[in-house]
């Protein structure tokens, strides 16, 4: 074993994947003959001095494909921001200190935009006072709202869970003859990709409300009343970060008091459009409502995840060892996709600096011109990272 070692982290909300690109970076390492260790509880566990021997703790192929297809973060997580070396130099010369110690010659980080901003900051902190050390990252988040890849691992199966319980709610809904609208909130803070995924459903959400198109409120009411003049239930899918036209999260109206923001400035709890809009629905149509979250359900549904996403998972972080012990640094894999049938993508390198504290939106081209839908574009972007879905059902009566 070389005395060489890959250190390796992850950060942020978990997901179904994220452990694949884990198991990624370990087979790598074995593969190359050199010590993997992981931080415990992401750069801030680090941090405070806990780690482990990754390489010896899956030395067992079994235990690695086992790894593959764990939900959640198994090194642990979180979400520490970590501060620009102008005002709080000492944190990095500490860091770099226990990067010596542990003899690390590359640093990778398994996360979404902030722990790209993590390693942005490592690398270019690394680069300005002369360290050898590689800094990679390696992407995943529900959200896909990554620049400079086409997707992120993690999206896939969090869409493939959305699309299913879409389904579902809807065959529960329509079960009574009476007129009834059903608001499914799905996460999304900055874009709409995983509210649009709802749209896969086979019982297809009449309205999906992605944060894109500030809402017009009561344009939505006269579109659900339209509908209801058709058929008795009305399914809509909402993301989270919808506006109103004025910048207003819809889920500030349902926000509980004293709701802070965590250390990246986001909002600590970031639910409530379904439930306003509910009561707004009920309220102005009179018809029954209700709302669903799904919470933090969409992160780890194993049972549903979608293949590809773990197989580009895998990859990924398998790219980010290579990438490291060829002297590449302050980089992202990233994912280009070459087709769209048949399904065809590749691993490339793209600079870090230009990833992190961007946001990739859903473009409007591929939403309805009215905010209230997706296109066909969209659809067939999606449908190879979520995969085929059950179809053998009796269409909703």
């Amino acid at each position: 074993m070389s005395e060489k070692c890959i250190l390796v982290g992850q950060s942020g909300g978990p997901t179904a994947a994220i452990n694949s690109s884990l198991a990624g970076v370990i087979a790598a390492g074995i593969e190359a003959g050199v010590r993997v260790e992981g931080m415990r509880y992401g750069i801030q566990g680090f941090l405070d001095g806990r780690s482990v021997r990754l390489d010896e703790a899956f030395a067992n192929p079994i235990d690695l494909e086992l790894l593959r297809n764990t939900p959640s973060s198994w090194l642990g997580s979180c979400r520490y921001k970590l501060p620009s070396p102008a005002d709080d130099e000492a944190t990095y010369q500490h860091l770099f200190r226990r990067f010596k110690e542990i003899g690390a010659a590359a640093v990778l980080y398994i996360g979404g935009n902030d722990s790209m901003d993590t390693i942005a900051k490592l690398g270019a902190f690394g680069r300005e006072y002369g360290s050898d050390i590689r800094f990679i990252g390696v992407p995943k988040t529900i959200d896909n709202d990554l620049v400079s890849t086409d997707h992120t691992p993690g999206y896939g199966s969090a869409g493939r869970f959305v699309a299913t319980a879409m389904n579902e709610i809807a065959y529960d809904a329509d079960v009574y003859d009476l007129k009834s609208v059903t608001y499914v909130e799905i996460m999304g803070r900055d874009a709409g990709w995983l509210a649009a995924s709802a749209s896969l459903a086979l019982a297809r959400p009449d309205v999906v409300l992605l944060p894109e198109v500030p809402l017009d409120e009561s344009a939505l009411m006269d579109r659900v009343s339209s509908i209801l003049e058709q058929k008795n239930t009305v399914m809509v899918g909402v993301s989270e970060g919808v506006c109103t036209p004025d910048g207003r999260l819809i889920c500030e109206h349902a926000a509980a008091p004293g709701v802070g923001t965590d250390e990246f400035g986001h909002l600590a709890t970031l639910s409530g459009a379904g439930r306003y809009l509910a009561a707004l629905t009920k309220e102005q149509l009179g018809c029954k409502t209700r709302a669903v979250e799904l919470s933090t359900l969409q992160r780890c549904a194993s049972y549903v995840a979608s293949q590809t996403d773990l197989d580009e998972a895998f990859e990924l972080g398998r790219a980010g060892v290579r990438a490291a012990l060829s002297g590449e640094t302050t980089k992202m894999c990233a994912l280009e996709r070459v087709s769209n049938d048949p399904y065809e993508v590749r691993t490339r390198l793209v600079d870090v600096l230009a990833v992190a504290n961007q946001v990739k939106h859903v473009p409007r081209e591929w939403i309805a011109e009215d905010g209230m839908d997706v296109t066909d574009e969209l659809m067939a972007y999606m449908r190879p990272l979520i995969g085929e879905l059950p179809s053998q059902l009796a269409p909703i009566g």
